[in-house]
């Protein structure tokens, strides 16, 4: 495979380097390659061009973007399909030329893995799909069906060689598969978000077993074993899945439990089975899923078993006998219970962190899974990337998944599914909308988080009458550092970490942390006090460090601590079993110990900031200590609009004369207030329809006075009057004491003297 010579005025073919295809041109038979190089071999963009790597293939031709011709210009972008038509990795070399393309005269199909059902109208389907694609005999093909790309092999073409489907070509679709035929299962391209760890594979698994050569030359040895660790659904066997098949090696799953056996000797000798195989077909790959279930830590098993399983491993990966060109790849997602003996160089050489997808991550993993989905114009996959926080790949197809679903629903109705056969209009007809994603966003909750997970009530801002100050304070801390995080960085400071809501019971603290969490956007941890203690000695410190872990892992996030003088009060005061005294630590080393947090924001709230330890109240804890107070008239005014948006008033009824009548009452009062007086409303239209029907009914007829009265109550207007209202004063009392505020002033006076560094704004105080 050589260039022509360089004497002839315009060249003929190229050697370009391969490299994965962006996820927009995946599964549409599209390379792309330099305009430049193009014109140097008679190509413009949109024709057909012959590529001859081990085998020949065709494929469109497109120019590259501008970021790849800043990196590197003897490449040809190509999809993992692509990719086994011509028989080339990444990495190799192929050869490129322009394509000879011939009208079909004839195509022959079979599906790659299953048996299909073959009618004339999944022929004309067929047909309009391969419309202008370029295609050549022993290729697969991808026709996407419904929501998945199903690979057909093309069998025969007539005539030979590069060819277009064209009106006057004849399908032909086998129903049955053709056997043993190995299809590209999963490529790079089906992996979004890892480019990195998916580079450090390739150098560590691909180089050795393709060039064992070049690591002799160096007089060392390759990497014989790579642990993946991160959480459950990031993509690790995934990822082991799609380097099996970029290498075309020999590829042997284990899955850790299924070769545990009752009898003596037999689990290991499945293992020793197992290596034999791999060594006999070499290069191959052993994958292990789950690691941690069949190689414990011995020290910490009470099994023999599973002593003798991790024993025999240890053995297998770095004994006496030479294990071959056979890389062992483990999984799992609990990576401090795998026995430590393994995780030393020369078994497993390295541990690669799989992390949870970032926004560019989550943005090409929801390209993938919409690949073959027919999505509607109003679909924004960057601001459903930049909403999913904390999702692993596994959620994000689960959220496509749930979409689809909400937009089958939709045209359910439309479907006669007693039929045999669907309309091709109505599937034509189908589409996903944005409208269905989000619907599916409230269902589909980040795995990590699903056992501490809480269903909070969406508050908005506009929902909570007056406090603007607070909010305002409250969106600089959980809001602005997501959403604006640039600008952090440009001041080069990190955004405060905690904050502390102290006011009277009712003032709207819980509801201010209710807003943020609905605002925000971030994945919510709402902790109530007392719901850590546990009666067993260190299973309430266990409890927080959980919490505070899955808060890293799934970042950002907020945490909500209510009540929280309940679990940290002040040290050395408390006359219990020392429980709350460890709490205290395991708080202050997790909110400011060794550990970062980042884009974890903590917010609490207490009506007794007296009794809080005050190691928790300086910076770098809780460092925004912000009061809750009584609202004021104007708050007062805007807290009764808002419990009043959804009441039906009377002409009489005063709210800003209410407001200057309920001096002392907090929001919940308020509430209160107006829940009674339209208690009182309904009472008298209740009172006013028994009378009606009194005369209507048999006294002991209790079914026709249920239902006459359900009838009078429809037909009776429940309007709030004023004197409702001065009725209900008369109940509602408020709840804030002079005393209870001197108690605050008091408190809010000291702690300006102890904590000088402190935000406590003067204006919030009464």
């Amino acid at each position: 495979m050589s260039a022509n010579s360089t004497e002839q005025p315009r060249k003929r073919e190229l050697i370009l380097k391969v490299v994965e295809a962006r996820q927009k041109d995946v599964g549409r038979g599209k390379v792309r390659i330099d305009l430049d190089l193009l014109s140097q071999i008679d190509v413009s963009p949109g024709d057909i061009i012959e590529i001859e790597g081990q085998r020949k293939t065709a494929a469109i031709a497109w120019p590259l973007s501008a970021d790849d011709i800043a990196e590197e210009k003897d490449i040809i972008r190509m999809d993992g399909i692509t990719r086994k038509n011509a028989g080339v990795s990444i990495g190799d070399k192929v050869i490129v030329r322009k394509a000879n393309v011939k009208q079909a005269t004839s195509v022959k199909l079979a599906p790659s893995n299953f048996s299909i059902t073959v009618d004339p109208g999944f022929v004309a389907y067929v047909k309009k799909k391969l419309k202008e694609f370029p295609i050549v005999e022993g290729d697969t093909v991808l026709i996407p069906v419904l929501g998945q790309a199903i690979p057909f092999t093309v069998i025969q073409v007539r005539p030979a060689g590069i060819v277009t489907v064209t009106d006057e070509t004849s399908i032909n679709i086998s129903d049955k598969p053709l056997e043993q035929t190995r299809y590209p299962r999963v490529t790079y391209e089906d992996i979004g978000g890892m480019k990195n760890v998916i580079q450090k594979i390739r150098e560590l698994v691909e180089l050795p077993l393709r060039h064992p050569e070049l690591f002799k030359r160096l007089g060392i040895e390759p990497p014989k074993g790579i642990l993946l660790y991160g959480p459950p659904g990031v993509g690790k066997t995934l990822l082991a899945k799609a380097v099996a098949n970029e290498t075309d090696s020999y590829f042997t799953s284990i899955n850790g439990p299924e070769i545990m056996s009752k009898f003596y000797g037999e689990s290991e000798q499945r293992l020793r089975e197992i290596f034999e195989d791999a060594k006999k077909h070499s290069p191959s790959i052993i994958f292990i899923d789950e690691i941690d279930a069949i190689a414990p830590k011995r020290d910490e098993v009470i099994g023999e078993v599973e002593r003798r399983v991790v024993a025999q491993l240890l053995t297998l990966m770095d004994g006496l006998e030479n294990r071959g060109n056979v890389i062992v790849i483990a999984a799992t997602n609990r990576p401090n219970a795998v026995d430590p003996a393994l995780r030393r160089p020369g078994r497993f050489d390295r541990e690669i962190e799989i992390p949870l997808p970032d926004k560019q991550g989550r943005l090409e993993i929801l390209q993938i899974h919409t690949r073959n989905m027919p999505l509607s114009k109003d679909v924004d996959l960057e601001k459903l990337s930049d909403i999913s926080h904390g999702y692993t790949g596994a959620d994000l197809a689960s959220l496509v998944r749930e979409a689809a679903m909400n937009a089958l629903r939709r045209y359910l109705p439309k479907i006669d599914i007693t039929q045999d056969k669907i309309p091709p209009e109505i599937l034509e007809m189908m589409e996903v909308k944005m409208e269905d994603f989000m619907s599916a966003l409230k269902e589909i909750v980040p795995s990590g988080m699903r056992e501490i997970y809480i269903e909070v009530p969406e508050v908005k801002w506009e929902d909570i009458g007056g406090l603007d100050d607070i909010k305002e304070e409250l969106r600089e801390v959980a809001e602005y550092p997501l959403k604006f995080q640039e600008y952090y960085d440009i001041a080069g400071i990190e955004p405060p970490r905690g904050i502390l809501l102290f006011g009277p019971p009712g003032t709207g603290k819980t509801m201010l942390a209710k807003a943020v969490s609905t605002e925000s956007g971030a994945n919510f941890i709402a902790i109530r006090g007392p719901e850590v203690l546990s009666k067993w000695v260190g299973e309430s410190e266990r409890a927080v460090r959980e919490i505070f872990r899955k808060a890293r892992m799934y970042a950002p996030s907020v945490i909500f601590f209510d009540e929280i003088d309940a679990i940290a009060p002040s040290r050395g005061i408390s006359s219990d079993t020392g429980v709350t005294e460890r709490l205290v630590n395991q708080l202050l080393a997790e909110m400011d110990g060794i550990e970062n947090l980042d884009n974890v924001v903590i917010i609490a709230a207490t009506n007794r900031p007296d009794i809080l330890d005050p190691a928790l109240l300086r910076p770098g804890r809780f460092e925004k200590l912000i009061y809750v107070p009584p609202p004021d008239k104007q708050a007062r005014y805007e807290i009764l609009k808002v419990h009043t948006k959804k009441v039906v008033l009377g002409e009489d009824v005063n709210l800003e004369d209410l407001a200057e009548r309920t001096e002392g009452y907090t929001g919940a009062d308020l509430a209160a207030l107006v829940r009674e007086a339209a208690m009182i409303a309904i009472r008298e239209g209740m009172r006013d329809c028994i009378e009606k029907i009194s005369s209507e009914c048999q006294p002991l007829d209790k079914d026709c006075r249920d239902s006459k009265m359900r009838e009078c109550m429809r037909n009776t207007s429940i309007k709030v009057e004023m004197k409702h209202f001065e009725d209900a004063l008369k109940k509602v009392k408020p709840s804030v004491s002079q005393e209870m505020l001197q108690f605050y002033q008091t408190w809010v006076e000291k702690a300006r003297q102890q904590l000088p560094r402190q935000v406590l704004k003067p204006s919030t105080f009464t």
